[in-house]
């Protein structure tokens, strides 16, 4: 019997008796690394893309003045990863002409990498659509209005 075949076969009485942060835990490995997989697919990796939209006026930089490595790693700290290297992936962008880099060290986007991130934007639906095949809309609400209600419970806040 699989993994998936005995997790199948539990009893709802027994699944509500365990501990969401195992769950949620598993949920989260398993996310990230379907994504990354398919981004890694298509040439690029989530810290790359997460770089340039933190540059970007058109998406999270509010004022596009540019970043420093330490500004970038304190604007991502919510989501970076630690096997997340931005110096490595600020380099492969700076040799794609997508970033350059000016004498403060902040980095900048070029015409070049906001065309780039538009196009890497573009695979989103596809990722999210793949992941959500088979839950419907209010399935999904409910568990992510369960997940929000849990995580204030355990004092946590919910942006």
């Amino acid at each position: 019997m699989t993994a998936q075949e005995i997790s199948d076969t539990i009893s709802d009485t027994a699944l509500a008796g365990q501990p969401a942060a195992y769950w949620t835990g598993v949920a989260h490995e398993a996310l990230i690394a379907y994504t990354r997989a398919r981004q890694a697919d298509k040439g690029y990796t989530q810290p790359q893309f997460r770089l340039l939209r933190n540059l970007s006026v058109n998406d999270i930089s509010p004022d596009a003045e540019g970043m420093t490595l330490p500004e970038l790693r304190e604007a991502m700290a919510s989501y970076i990863r630690p096997e997340d290297d931005l110096a490595a992936e600020s380099e492969v962008l700076l040799g794609r002409g997508r970033l350059t880099r000016d004498t403060r060290n902040r980095l900048w986007l070029t015409e070049e990498g906001e065309r780039a991130r538009v196009d890497l934007a573009r695979n989103a639906p596809a990722i999210r659509a793949a992941l959500h095949e088979g839950i419907d809309d209010t399935d999904y609400v409910t568990t992510v209005r369960v997940l929000q209600r849990l995580i204030r419970n355990a004092g946590g806040t919910v942006a």
